[in-house]
């Protein structure tokens, strides 16, 4: 299964964040399996590194640990169709429709969210981690 993660997912499981670490730091296991593959946006890598840098108040350990995120997921493009298909959608949330458009573009599996109600087209799975996690459990 080929799923894309979304930045809450991984800053959860980078910084291990209260009540979501664990639950994160499952789905980042079910590479293991070697059934499944993980991807990020390479526009979600930005966020990613600065909210990082924010919380640690460093870049160089910024920099660290998301060399050690980047050893775990792959990194799609955001092409310039992405962003024209995610104006197009007109969602609240922007960052989300791009993670929307860069998931169907490359044809992924799932989308991996906290915040499953964010998406607000469902052309394919928009899961918890909780939800993932139980369907690789059948």
């Amino acid at each position: 299964m080929k799923i894309l993660l979304d930045t809450n997912i991984i800053l959860d499981y980078a910084l291990q964040r209260e009540g979501f670490w664990k639950e994160a730091e499952a789905v980042f296991r079910l590479t293991e399996t070697g059934k499944n593959i993980e991807f990020v946006s390479s526009s979600a890598v930005t966020d990613i590194f600065y909210m990082l840098r924010k919380y640690y108040g460093d870049s160089f350990k910024a920099q660290e640990k998301l060399k050690s995120i980047r050893k775990l997921v792959h990194i799609l493009e955001v092409s310039d169709a992405d962003i024209d298909y995610a104006l197009l959608l007109q969602w609240k949330d922007f960052e989300d429709a791009v993670q929307y458009a860069v998931a169907i573009d490359y044809q992924l599996d799932a989308i991996v969210t906290r915040n499953v109600k964010d998406f607000e087209l469902r052309e394919i799975p928009v899961m918890t981690p909780s939800e993932i996690l139980a369907a690789f459990q059948k």
